[in-house]
């Protein structure tokens, strides 16, 4: 078994349409050590097809975790948040929103894992996408950060109770 990751890469699908914010959290992403793979989008209505496999998103990979931003061009980040969970495939996809201060109170009762204010800590941007780990199983992905390097660890590990 490796030591870098049980598994595959977790897939990271990241709704940003500022280059400077998108490059903090990829950067962020690479700094925390977590083994991932990104798809960036810049726009609400491409991130709806690429969740729903549509045209060029045909093969796209299934997200382990959202990074949405509210502020988007196209579809907003509300109308793309409220679309992921009114969908069954798509409800229980851990969301992180970033976002501005004050927008937090818009989301109508939309649940999000976490908030993120912009701008971004780093640190409590790795610390939140390291534990939302409870939503990933051993067998499929785990942040090279915090992997088990035996088997069996995983359920001994506090951040890995459900």
């Amino acid at each position: 078994m490796s030591h870098e990751t049980v598994g595959r890469p977790m897939e990271i699908l990241l709704v940003e349409d500022s280059l400077m914010f998108a490059r903090i959290a990829i950067g962020a992403l690479n700094q925390g050590r977590i083994q991932h793979r990104l798809t960036w989008l810049s726009d609400g209505n491409e991130a709806w097809r690429f969740l729903q496999r549509e045209d060029k998103y045909a093969a796209a990979p299934r997200p382990d975790l959202l990074l949405l931003d509210l502020k988007l061009p196209g579809m907003d980040g509300r109308e793309l948040l409220a679309k992921v969970r009114a969908d069954d495939q798509f409800k229980s996809l851990p969301v992180v929103v970033m976002t501005g201060d004050g927008e937090m109170a818009q989301l109508g009762g939309l649940k999000v894992d976490a908030f993120l204010t912009k701008p971004l800590d780093l640190a409590k941007f790795i610390e939140i996408v390291q534990k939302l780990s409870r939503f990933w199983k051993s067998d499929m992905v785990l942040p090279a950060a915090i992997a088990p390097h035996e088997e069996g660890a995983a359920q001994q590990h506090p951040e890995f109770q459900m």
